[in-house]
């Protein structure tokens, strides 16, 4: 159930995240790694000894959250919960290292100071680094969990009864006054915490926004490159690229002259009465393959699959130079596929598979139908009709390709050399009657025989 799971895009697309997540954590931990080795080596030269070595320990502390965190999300363990936990336990140990006296030292200056020290930059420093969680609610909590473990820090410290602040009375609240008590040793300017507070949510909402932005740029690319391997399947590769930019249907409705090619599988219902499912199935599979790769190779479109009929179409969406000659080329091309196709079956003990093939060349008509929901590029016309009629003809002349003589006559116009060497083989048939037409079409048929 997993798997078929895995199958549907919504679940490919979460599982790509939940990767790239998994990625952004390992590139969070040695980014950390790298941070904390720097701040090590400055803090040797800004710390006295012994007092750097308690520093020293909580920085260690602060690696082992970043590895254990990474450790069990790379387990498969806690995508909801760990990032909650651990960004939180960060910023606990963060403001218990900033705040907290160290005891390997002698306090020279009371805690009130550790305020005035700019060391809230820190906060900065580790909200960025969870942007690289690319999830925009992990960054969003980070803000919160920064504000309040700053805030808790700030109101401890308020809390201590020598603690001065603004809200503070002064009797004669002169400017002398005023400057005196901003100077004094134990005074904290709640104002400034206010500030941090509102600069660290600000920031991390930011992020929050680019991480936002950042998911979906990598969902549209997805559902881009999702969009352009569907459109591979029935376009040329020179095509998709043009198909794949419009960001309306196609085009409006429009005639214009293309070759259209129908080819089937000879006697297949009777195969499938006498075959396995699974075995019809992959038969199938087999001869798409190299049908849809000839009519790739020479640059037409793969309109749709008709059960063990393929329709083909050279021309669509847009008009080339040889549209017909590419036509008779496929059709050769399919051939000498479907040789090497039945060579392989009978050293394999299977009996030959023969193919049909039916073209025509004429005006038709082309425009997306259907509804808003789902539009369905069509191809429609007579011509249609004419090159179904042309492939069902092979029965009954015995032939493996019926062409009409408009097909050779555009062929012809399109590449007069090579098509004089694609029609090599083919008999002028004249015209001949087609079922469900009043006038007769004149055709072109070339016997080919299987490879044996």
């Amino acid at each position: 159930m997993a798997d078929k799971t895995l199958n549907t895009a919504p679940a490919r697309l979460d599982k790509a995240f939940e990767t790239e997540e998994l990625d952004g954590l390992r590139l969070a931990t040695e980014g950390r790694a790298i941070s904390l080795t720097v701040i090590a080596v400055l803090l040797a030269f800004l710390i006295p000894w012994p007092g750097v070595v308690y520093v020293w320990l909580q920085l260690a502390l602060f690696m082992a959250i970043a590895i254990a965190h990474y450790m069990v999300r790379r387990r498969g363990h806690g995508r909801v919960w760990a990032g909650y936990l651990f960004i939180g336990l960060d910023f606990c140990l963060l403001t218990y290292t900033l705040l907290s006296p160290n005891p390997l030292l002698e306090d020279r200056w009371p805690p009130q100071m550790e305020l005035r020290n700019g060391v809230v930059v820190y906060y900065f420093l580790l909200v960025a680094a969870v942007s690289f969680s690319y999830t925009p609610r992990l960054m969003v909590w980070a803000g919160i969990a920064a504000a309040g473990a700053w805030s808790i820090g700030v109101g401890w410290i308020v809390a201590m009864p020598a603690t001065v602040t603004p809200f503070h009375e002064i009797e004669n609240a002169t400017d002398a006054a005023l400057l005196a008590q901003h100077l004094a040793p134990t005074f904290v300017d709640t104002s400034v915490w206010i500030q941090d507070v509102v600069l660290i949510l600000l920031v991390a909402g930011t992020l929050a926004g680019v991480v936002a932005r950042s998911r979906q740029l990598v969902i549209r690319q997805t559902e881009a490159a999702r969009e352009r391997t569907n459109l591979a399947r029935y376009f040329p590769p020179t095509i998709v690229d043009r198909l794949a930019q419009l960001d309306q249907p196609l085009e409006t409705v429009r005639a214009q002259p293309i070759a259209v090619m129908f080819v089937d599988i000879v006697g297949f219902t009777r195969m499938v009465q006498r075959s396995d499912p699974q075995d019809v199935i992959a038969l199938l599979r087999e001869y798409h393959a190299w049908v849809e790769r000839a009519v790739f190779d020479n640059g037409g479109t793969l309109d749709k699959y008709l059960g063990d009929g393929v329709m083909a179409t050279f021309g669509t969406p847009d008009r080339g130079e040889r549209d017909a000659a590419n036509a008779l080329g496929c059709a050769h091309a399919m051939l000498r596929a479907a040789d090497d196709w039945n060579a392989t079956r009978r050293r394999n003990g299977l009996d030959a598979i023969p193919v049909s093939i039916g073209i025509h060349y004429g005006d038709v008509v082309l425009g997306d139908i259907g509804s808003e929901r789902r539009l369905e590029f069509a191809v429609l016309g007579d011509v249609v009709n004419v090159a179904s009629r042309l492939e069902e003809l092979t029965r009954a002349l015995g032939c493996t390709v019926v062409v009409s003589d408009a097909l050779v006559t555009a062929a012809r116009r399109e590449a007069p050399a090579e098509s004089e060497n694609l029609l090599a083989g083919f008999a002028d048939h004249g015209p001949h009657p087609l079922r469900g037409r009043d006038e007769e079409v004149p055709i072109w048929t070339l016997r080919a025989q299987l490879a044996e």
